[in-house]
């Protein structure tokens, strides 16, 4: 395995995965779990976050504190990845949020940009790119470019499910960003989904299939 691709072990996520899996489990049950792991990627991903110390008083004394000492940015990618937005909000409430749409040509598989926005300058922030699907990795790929081109400079990815090929690719063509998943796959098919998987994460977490 990569040494770039953080596989999360934890018996809270196989549980809420097996929930993501099953082809029965309903919209509203769908997003919970998607939220709850978001959360715990949220807190892995958050131990490289720089903190600056300072002074506070508690109801008894003066004593040392923390706050986080840079910006961080929240990116989903469109649409899917908005689902994971709300569960580390909840963790990192002082994240920004900005958005890259991009769809997937289904002929060619390849990504189609049509939608991007985030704070003006990003060149100092921890920028968290998020897609519940790391499938053939070009649209995760072509994501963190424009996010270079921006000036991005600490850049990570988290999504929930990632397959071989995707995260190969974007290895290869990132080879110096982390990745933070939350399962490791078997496959892709021949139409660019995962197996095992999970089906459509953004038809199933808006209810549009």
């Amino acid at each position: 395995m990569n040494k770039n691709f953080i596989l999360l072990d934890h018996p809270l996520i196989k549980r809420d995965m097996t929930i993501l899996r099953d082809k029965n489990t309903s919209t509203e049950f769908f997003r919970s779990a998607v939220k709850r792991i978001s959360n715990i990627l949220a807190v892995e991903i958050a131990k490289s976050f720089d903190l600056k110390e300072l002074n506070i008083e508690t109801p008894l004394e003066k004593t040392k504190g923390y706050k986080i000492n840079q910006e961080i940015v929240l990116i989903p990618i469109l649409r899917a990845g908005l689902g994971m937005v709300s569960g580390f909000i909840e963790v990192i409430p002082e994240a920004k949020v900005g958005h890259i749409g991009l769809q997937r040509d289904e002929n060619t598989l390849r990504p189609v940009e049509y939608y991007y926005k985030t704070p003006k300058d990003i060149s100092n922030a921890f920028v968290i790119l998020l897609d519940p699907m790391l499938a053939t990795g070009g649209s995760a790929s072509e994501a963190v470019n424009y996010l270079k081109k921006k000036g991005a400079k600490q850049i990570v990815f988290s999504c929930l499910v990632a397959a071989p090929e995707g995260l190969k690719k974007f290895i290869e063509n990132h080879p110096d960003i982390k990745i933070y998943g939350a399962a490791l796959d078997r496959q892709l098919n021949e139409k660019g989904y995962i197996l095992p998987g999970l089906g459509d994460a953004g038809d199933r977490t808006f209810g549009t299939f």
